[in-house]
């Protein structure tokens, strides 16, 4: 049998001393200490809905990367999409190694990599099952996971667009279900506390290949489903937690500055808060044992 073991690197090549965890500054340090982050899209985002349903900036993977990894290290995305985090890796200088199920989000991904500047690290996309992710690295090398998952089967129903304003409402997405695949391994075709367990499974296969203290960082939002808030970040805690990982921060995505033409919610009668205006980045690390 022939081994999928990729040939990539995850040792650090700065001159960092070995007890910081990444090569930032005291003063960019302390920027970043604020448990509330804002994000703007550039140029190179992609924001085609009809290319991928939910792209989070470059920026958010970038930061991540920045605060919790060393230049040279070793990036995992095992919900890569159509390779944000990678196109962040190679921006910063690190490595990375993106999994996604579906054939033409990894066509797209090495496709945007392929775009940019040569560099001197390695990021690669592939098409597997992440619960398959520890067929490809070896134990204790990855510096940090980070991802935006599926949000459960969110997006398996008509997009009614209510957190828009008037005629906005019916853009080109209104009542259209963006569904990722009809996979059964995919997690956004799955109920909620399903979708959380599964999650816990791929995670601790993913536990023995980080590094010890590497952080592992997770984007997740709550749903409204049926007039009841769904409390996916609580559902994700508690996986993560029993697949052997400890949680270290919660960090609130503030989006208000995304959000144009946001329209009145349940007014007057039920108030509800705008759920497009937060996310959650949930940010857990490997114990030492």
């Amino acid at each position: 049998m022939t081994s999928k073991k990729l040939n990539i690197n995850y040792i650090k090549t700065c001159n960092c001393s070995r007890n910081h965890i990444n090569c930032l500054t005291a003063k960019e340090w302390l920027k970043n200490q604020v448990a509330i982050w804002e994000f703007y899209y550039e140029s190179r985002d992609i924001r085609d809905k009809n290319i991928h349903p939910a792209v989070f900036p470059i920026a958010l993977p970038k930061k991540c990367i920045e605060l919790f990894t060393h230049k040279g290290e070793l990036v995992l995305d095992p919900f890569m999409g159509i390779g944000t985090t990678l196109v962040a890796a190679k921006d910063t200088g690190r490595n990375a190694v993106g999994f996604d199920l579906k054939k033409e989000y990894v066509d797209f991904a090495k496709k945007r990599l392929s775009q940019q500047t040569l560099c001197d690290t390695k990021q690669i996309a592939i098409c597997d099952d992440a619960i398959n992710i520890s067929d490809y690295l070896e134990k204790n090398t990855v510096s940090l996971c980070v991802t935006s998952p599926p949000y459960a089967n969110m997006l398996n129903r008509p997009r009614l667009n209510k957190s828009l304003m008037g005629k906005a409402r019916y853009n080109d997405q209104y009542k259209k279900i963006q569904q990722y695949s009809n996979n059964p391994r995919d997690l956004g075709t799955m109920e909620p506390k399903k979708y959380a367990k599964e999650l816990g499974k791929i995670y601790q296969k993913i536990l023995p290949l980080l590094k010890p203290k590497a952080h592992c960082v997770i984007n997740i939002t709550d749903l409204w489903w049926e007039n009841r808030r769904i409390p996916l970040h609580i559902y994700v805690i508690e996986a993560m937690t029993n697949a052997g990982y400890e949680l270290r921060n919660i960090i609130i995505w503030d989006r208000r500055n995304l959000i144009n033409g946001a329209g009145i919610f349940g007014w007057p009668s039920n108030y509800i808060t705008l759920g497009t205006t937060f996310e959650y980045i949930l940010d857990f690390w490997k114990p030492l044992k």
